[in-house]
């Protein structure tokens, strides 16, 4: 069949679509199901087909950290700034604090030292911050451009939302797509009938035939701790973004803090090139990273040492990267009715929301108006 012409506008009003499967129960898919429910939910069924659990891959261990304006400048900027808007409108009508932790933060950009200590710390730094490189901080974020959820209950709760416009799930692991768009064949033999099918499967999206025959997902492992410290109250709204190098002349890392509202803290660095494994649940951080980051919290707060804090979780997951490191989102060329949205690197729990609409318009009405998806569509791969 001949592609479609551009991924901005495609059939019409007149052929809408009735039974849909979106493969993938990560925040990008939970969110296309969302607003595909709710802005069609008379004329589609929205059907959502996962392996293992709801957000159990990188959309459950990310930091959820949300910025308006970090992605200016880059093809990415219109995107950023619909979805961090959607983020607060999702806030309103989910009650997000409560729900999932939303709250707008501040966040600064921070040297630290291994030496520093609680001794040689300047009082114009948060009182739970340890340091002396005080003179070198700055602020990079305010309430009104920065922002946090907690991702994995930002995206169940979308889901929840979802399911009362009648979007389904169903696990299962996904074998194949039919190109021609009879449906989706799961490996246990059943087959999942759909007129439209959208695969949103982060860096697993290139198993599938229909995938990699035009471009590649690659998957950085990143590494993550999650600590609860003895006195949360203490912990302010302050996301740290941090530049930090563990011995002399050794490598600098820029590991990233987030306080959660739930008066855990969240803290991640180490990345590193690898192949995800065929099963999410399979993926276990390297003993190596997580030392690091235990070390990396004990410096930057006496609050987060080993020896005091709780450790409640350490993981890692895997972030999808297309060929060109930008999101891929759109109709595949050659397919009847068949779309993909991956490739969102770390930028995927922010973009989740206008990936979303912006699709669902696509699918629904021919056109998405949220933001235009002509620098994503998957028609840039065709060679």
């Amino acid at each position: 069949m001949d592609a479609e012409p551009s991924t901005t506008t495609v059939g019409s009003n007149s052929q809408l679509p009735r039974r849909i499967v979106i493969c993938g129960g990560g925040v990008i898919g939970v969110c296309t199901a969302y607003f595909l429910a709710s802005k069609g939910s008379d004329r589609v069924s929205v059907t959502v087909v996962e392996r293992s659990s709801i957000a159990c891959a990188a959309s459950g261990k990310a930091g959820g950290f949300l910025a308006i304006d970090w992605c200016d400048g880059t093809p990415v900027a219109d995107l950023a700034r619909a979805s961090f808007l959607l983020h607060r409108s999702l806030s309103d009508l989910l009650d997000g604090p409560r729900a999932y932790g939303y709250r707008a933060l501040s966040a600064l950009s921070l040297p630290l030292s291994p030496s520093d200590s609680t001794e040689s710390r300047s009082p114009a730094l948060p009182s739970w911050i340890n340091g002396s490189a005080v003179s070198q901080s700055r602020t990079i974020g305010t309430p009104e451009t920065t922002a946090q959820v907690h991702p994995q209950l930002f995206t169940r709760a979308v889901l929840s939302s979802a399911t009362e416009y009648g979007v389904e799930v169903v696990f299962g692991e996904v074998q194949n797509v039919e190109v021609e768009g009879t449906g989706v064949r799961l490996r246990d033999g059943r087959i999942l009938p759909a007129d439209v099918v959208v695969i949103a499967l982060g860096p697993w999206s290139s198993r599938l035939q229909i995938i990699s025959d035009l471009f590649h997902v690659s998957g950085l492992k990143a590494h993550s701790i999650v600590l609860r410290p003895p006195e949360p109250a203490v912990i302010s709204p302050h996301a740290l973004f941090l530049s930090y190098q563990p011995t002399p002349g050794g490598k600098i890392l820029d590991p990233e803090v987030y306080p959660r509202p739930t008066g855990e803290v969240y803290i991640c660095g180490p990345t590193e090139e690898a192949t995800p494994p065929n099963n999410p649940e399979d993926i276990v951080g390297e003993p190596e990273s997580i030392a690091l980051l235990h070390q990396i919290a004990g410096t930057v707060s006496s609050h987060l040492k080993a020896s005091v804090a709780e450790t409640v979780a350490e993981q890692a997951c895997f972030l999808p990267s297309a060929d060109d490191k930008l999101p891929v989102i759109g109709k595949i060329p050659g397919s009847k009715n068949c779309y993909v949205a991956t490739g969102h690197t770390c930028w995927g729990i922010l973009n989740a929301p206008a990936t979303g609409a912006a699709l669902a318009e696509l699918i629904l009405e021919g056109r998405s108006t949220t933001v235009n998806l002509d620098p994503f569509s998957p028609e840039r791969f065709l060679r």
